[in-house]
C-alpha cells in the first residue's frame, strides 16, 4: 500500500470525525498554552521572591499531573467512538499495521497542530499573563519579558511524550480486538447493571466520614490535616455514589410507577440504568472538577479581597520590635534606637507598650500546663503561655496589682480558664483573678492556637521556668538560648505622613536587627509587599487554575452527551416509528438530560457547603478570619458558575437533540 495513502485517510478520518476531534484538538491547544505560559513563569529570572517562585512551581506540577490524566482520558474517549470505524477498515482488507501507521499519521498530525498552536499562544499570550500578574501583585516587581529556550524544549518534549504514550495505548486497543469487537466496540455498557449495595454503602460511609470531619474539626491548624483526610474520603465516595448509588436511585425511580410511566420518563431512566455503568466515572469527574473550581476561585479571591483584614489581624500594630535575648544593654539599644528614628522622620508613636514575656508551647491538662520544649501545634491539647511579669502588666493597664510568689492572675482571650489554681510545670499558682480583656491581647481578636497569659510576681520566676524546661536540651545551642531566656518587646502605633512613617520603621528595623543581638522587627506596610506576593500569586494560581479545570469540565460534559447522543440515535428513531412525536422525544431528551446533567453541580455545591466550616478554619491559619466575606465570595462563585453551567446545559442539550434527530 502506497505511503500517501496513510496521510490522505488520516486527514479524511479526520474531517469525517470533526465533531470529536476538533473540541479536543482546542483544549489541546489551550493545554500547551497554560502549561508554557505556567513554565515560564516559573523560570522567570524576574522572579525572586521565594513564596511567589513557589506557588507558580507548584502550579506547574499540578498542569503536568492535569495534562497527562485530562489528555489520556479523551482520547480513551475518542477511541471508543472510532472503534467501529476501524472494525469496518479492518473488514474490509486493511491489516493491523495498515490502520497502526493510519493511527500513527493521525496522532503526528494532531499533535503538530496542538503543540504547535499551544507554543504559539503560549508566547503571544505570555506577555498578557506576565502583565495581569504585575496587576494582581499590584507592585512593579521589574518583570521582563523572555521567552525562555528552556521552557520551549520542555514544552515540546513534555506534550510529544503524553501524545506518543495516547499512540502506544490507541495501538495496543487495536491489537487486542478482534473486527468484530471493533464493530461492537461503541455499544459495549448496554448490558443491565446490578445493583452494587456493598459499593454503594462504602460511597455513603466515606461520605459521611468526610462530612464528619468537615464539620466538626474545631482547631484551626488541626483542620490542615482534617482537610486533606476528608477530601480523600469526599472523593472516593463521590466515584462510588455515581458509580453504584446512581444505578440504585434509577432502579428506585423504575419502581415509582407514577414517576416512570410517564412518556418523558421512562425512556430517560432506561436508558441512564443502562449506562450509567461508563458514564458514572465522567460525572464523577465533572463533580470533582466543579468542587475544585469553586474552592480555588472563591478562596483565592476572598484572601486577595480581604488582604487589608489580613493585614490587620497578622499586625495589629504598626511596628513591633523584639529581642529574643533580652538584657538591659539590648532592651536600652532597642528603646534608643526607637527614639532617635522617631524623631529624625517626625513621627509619634501612639499606644506604646513596653514589657518583658516569654511565649512557650504547653501541653493543656485538667489542673494547668505541662510545659514543652517544641509544640506540634496539630494536636489540639497544645496552647500558648504566655507570662509576663506584674511590674510590666501594671504599666501596660495603668494598675498597680501586687503579687505573692505563689499567686497569679490568668487571661484567656478565646477560652476561660475558670479554675482558683493553675500549674504551670512544677509550680502551682492561686487565681487571684481571672482578667476579662488585656489591651496587650483584647479577647474579640481571634488566634489559631489557644492561648493563655499568666501574670506572675517577677521576672526571676519566669526565668526559673526557662532554666527547668530547657535544661540539658540537645537543640542547638544559639537556638535554646533564645528560647530559655526572656523578650523584650516594644510596640505601636504611628501617626504621622504615610511616607515619613514607613521611612521610619525601615530605619528602625534596619538598624535594630543588624545592632542588637537576636532581634527582629515586624510591620504592617513593610510586609504588605510580602504578602500581596503570596496572595496575589494565589489569585493568580487559583483562577489560572480553575480556567484549566472548568474547561475541562466543559469538554467532559461535551463528550458526554456526544457519546449518550449517538447510543440514544437508533432507539429514539424506533420510538418514533412506533408513535412517539418529535416534541415527547424532546422532552424526554430533556429529562434525561435535566436528571443527570445537574447531579454533578448539586453534588459540588452540597460538597462546599459542608466543606464552608473547614474552609474558614483554613483560612484563618492563613490570616483571614472575615467569614461574611467568605461566605459572599462563595455564594457569589457558586452563582456564576451555576450561571456558566447552565449554558454549557443548554448548548450541549442542543447537540444531543441534534444527533438523534
Amino acid at each position: 500500500m502506497s505511503s500517501s495513502i496513510y496521510g490522505k485517510l488520516a486527514l479524511t478520518n479526520l474531517k469525517n470525525n470533526r465533531k470529536t476531534y476538533v473540541p479536543y484538538i482546542f483544549t489541546a491547544v489551550l493545554t500547551v498554552m497554560m502549561y508554557y505560559i505556567m513554565d515560564s513563569l516559573s523560570r522567570s529570572s524576574s522572579i525572586s521572591e521565594p513564596s511567589l517562585h513557589s506557588i507558580l512551581v507548584y502550579a506547574r506540577a499540578v498542569i503536568v499531573v492535569f495534562a497527562v490524566i485530562f489528555l489520556f482520558y479523551t482520547n480513551s474517549f475518542l477511541i471508543k467512538r472510532r472503534k467501529k470505524e476501524i472494525g469496518v477498515y479492518n473488514i474490509l482488507g486493511m491489516g493491523k499495521t495498515h490502520i497502526a501507521r493510519m493511527l500513527t499519521v493521525e496522532t503526528l498530525v494532531t499533535a503538530a497542530v496542538s503543540i504547535g498552536a499551544g507554543l504559539v499562544f503560549g508566547v503571544i499570550f505570555s506577555r498578557l499573563m506576565y502583565l495581569i500578574l504585575l496587576k494582581i501583585l499590584n507592585y512593579d516587581v521589574g518583570m521582563d519579558f523572555e521567552i525562555p529556550a528552556e521552557t520551549l524544549s520542555y514544552t515540546l518534549f513534555f506534550f510529544l511524550v503524553i501524545f506518543v504514550m495516547t499512540l502506544v495505548y490507541n495501538l495496543f486497543q487495536i491489537q487486542l480486538s478482534n473486527p468484530v469487537e471493533l464493530l461492537s466496540g461503541g455499544n459495549r455498557g448496554e448490558k443491565e447493571p446490578k445493583t452494587k449495595w456493598f459499593l454503594t454503602l462504602f460511597g455513603l460511609v466515606s461520605l459521611g466520614i468526610g462530612y464528619f470531619i468537615a464539620v466538626t474539626v474545631e482547631h484551626p491548624i488541626a483542620a490542615i490535616q482534617a482537610f486533606f483526610v476528608a477530601v480523600v474520603c469526599v472523593i472516593l465516595g463521590t466515584y462510588a455514589l455515581f458509580t453504584a448509588g446512581s444505578i440504585a436511585i434509577f432502579k428506585a425511580l423504575r419502581k415509582n410507577k407514577k414517576f416512570y410511566y410517564q412518556t418523558k420518563h421512562f425512556s430517560a431512566v432506561s436508558g441512564m440504568i443502562y449506562r450509567m455503568k461508563q458514564n458514572a466515572v465522567g460525572l464523577a469527574n465533572i463533580c470533582i472538577l466543579s468542587t475544585m473550581v469553586l474552592v480555588m476561585i472563591s478562596t483565592t479571591i476572598s484572601l486577595y479581597v480581604g488582604m487589608e483584614d489580613v493585614l490587620n489581624y497578622r499586625f495589629p500594630r504598626d511596628f513591633v520590635a523584639k529581642t529574643n535575648v533580652s538584657s538591659p544593654e539590648s532592651d536600652a539599644a532597642v528603646d534608643r534606637i526607637v527614639a532617635e528614628e522617631l524623631e529624625r522622620f517626625g513621627v509619634k508613636p501612639e499606644g506604646t507598650l513596653r514589657y518583658h514575656e516569654e511565649s512557650m508551647a504547653a501541653l493543656k491538662q485538667d489542673d494547668g500546663f505541662a510545659l514543652q520544649q517544641e509544640g506540634n501545634y496539630l494536636a489540639e491539647e497544645i496552647v500558648e503561655i504566655t507570662m509576663i511579669p506584674v511590674k510590666e502588666f501594671n504599666q501596660m493597664e495603668g494598675t498597680k496589682v501586687s503579687l505573692a510568689a505563689d499567686e497569679a492572675y490568668v487571661y484567656g482571650p478565646g477560652e476561660k480558664w475558670g479554675k482558683d489554681s493553675v500549674r504551670v510545670g512544677d509550680r502551682t499558682y492561686r487565681v487571684v483573678k481571672e482578667l476579662e480583656n488585656m489591651k496587650l491581647k483584647p479577647n474579640n481578636v481571634q488566634s489559631n492556637v489557644e492561648e493563655y497569659y499568666l501574670i506572675v510576681s517577677e521576672a526571676g520566676q519566669i526565668q526559673e521556668l526557662l532554666n527547668e524546661v530547657y535544661e540539658g536540651s540537645s537543640m542547638q545551642k544559639d537556638w535554646v538560648e533564645q528560647m530559655a531566656n526572656l523578650n523584650y518587646r516594644v510596640t505601636f502605633d504611628l501617626e504621622g505622613e504615610k511616607e515619613d512613617c514607613i521611612n521610619a520603621m525601615r530605619a528602625m528595623t534596619d538598624r535594630i536587627e543588624k545592632e542588637v543581638h537576636a532581634a527582629f522587627c515586624e510591620s504592617r506596610e513593610l510586609s504588605r509587599e510580602e504578602f500581596y506576593f503570596l496572595y496575589g500569586g494565589l489569585l493568580f494560581i487559583g483562577i489560572y487554575l480553575g480556567v484549566l479545570f472548568l474547561m475541562a469540565t466543559v469538554l467532559i460534559m461535551y463528550y458526554k452527551q456526544i457519546s449518550e447522543g449517538y447510543d440514544d440515535r437508533e432507539r429514539y428513531q424506533i420510538m418514533q416509528k412506533v408513535g412517539m412525536s418529535k416534541r415527547e422525544v424532546k422532552n424526554s431528551i430533556r429529562s434525561q438530560v435535566l436528571l443527570v446533567f445537574f447531579l454533578p453541580l448539586l453534588m459540588a455545591v452540597l460538597h462546599i457547603t459542608v466543606a464552608f466550616g473547614v474552609i474558614t478554619k483554613l483560612l484563618a491559619v492563613l490570616n483571614l478570619t472575615n467569614v461574611p466575606l467568605f461566605l459572599a465570595c462563595t455564594v457569589v462563585t457558586v452563582v456564576v458558575f451555576a450561571a456558566f453551567y447552565g449554558i454549557v446545559f443548554s448548548l450541549t442539550a442542543r447537540e444531543y437533540y441534534k444527533i438523534v434527530n
